[in-house]
């Protein structure tokens, strides 16, 4: 098992470059995703695996980083997986347990959507994934989880696919006691962190929390 995370870059929208960059540690895979690769680029990286069909990156570049040692996994266009859900597959086959995908929402709804539905996977059940572009980081709870961030900040707790029971919160502005959510209703939307801490657990079923930071967002 790996001891490290794996930073993965998909081709989606980056809204706050300098805070992406500051996320990434020393010792992080960086794993290009086709297009991704711009992003990996752009914040000053270098990609050590680049992954996808690579209909969106150039190939004097994919020369480049191979020659400099970069691994490089080439798939058929026509397939049955998305880029990301292949680059995920490689990065847990390869003892990683902590992933950040980057920059994989905006554009295009269907691939925002599907991006979001993949951590859904039951294969990343006992991984810590989490979709972050800089502004807003968006990972699913399980059974518990901490969330990170600064007073101010907006956590929105939504129903993934089905009733969620006993919703429980801790330093959020509007607190849940034990409560139901609903995926057809709007309790979970747009509660505020007290501080830098907060902290959701839940008795039965799955929750999308997406963390908006607040610094960002003036």
């Amino acid at each position: 098992m790996q001891p490290g995370r794996a930073a993965v870059f998909v081709n989606g929208e980056m809204p706050n470059k300098p805070a992406m960059r500051a996320m990434i540690r020393p010792d992080d895979l960086i794993v290009a995703v086709d297009g991704g690769l711009q992003h990996v680029l752009s914040l000053g990286l270098e990609p050590h695996w680049i992954i996808g069909d690579m209909d969106s990156a150039a190939a004097g570049e994919l020369q480049l980083w191979q020659a400099k040692g970069a691994k490089i996994d080439r798939y058929p266009v026509e397939k049955d997986e998305t880029d990301l859900e292949l680059a995920l597959q490689s990065v847990i086959q390869g003892g990683y347990r902590t992933i950040l995908i980057a920059a994989a929402t905006g554009g295009r709804l269907d691939h925002t959507l599907g991006n979001l539905y993949l951590l859904s996977a039951p294969y990343l059940q006992d991984f810590d994934v989490r979709l972050d572009d800089g502004l807003v980081e968006i990972f699913l709870i399980r059974d518990e989880a901490d969330i990170s961030g600064a007073a101010g900040d907006i956590v929105s707790l939504l129903p993934l696919g089905a009733v969620v029971e006993g919703v429980l919160t801790t330093d959020l502005q509007f607190p849940l006691r034990r409560e139901t959510l609903h995926p057809e209703k709007t309790r979970g939307i747009s509660n505020v962190m007290l501080g830098e801490h907060a902290r959701v657990e839940i008795a039965h079923g799955t929750l999308l929390c997406i963390h908006y930071r607040n610094q960002y967002l003036k």
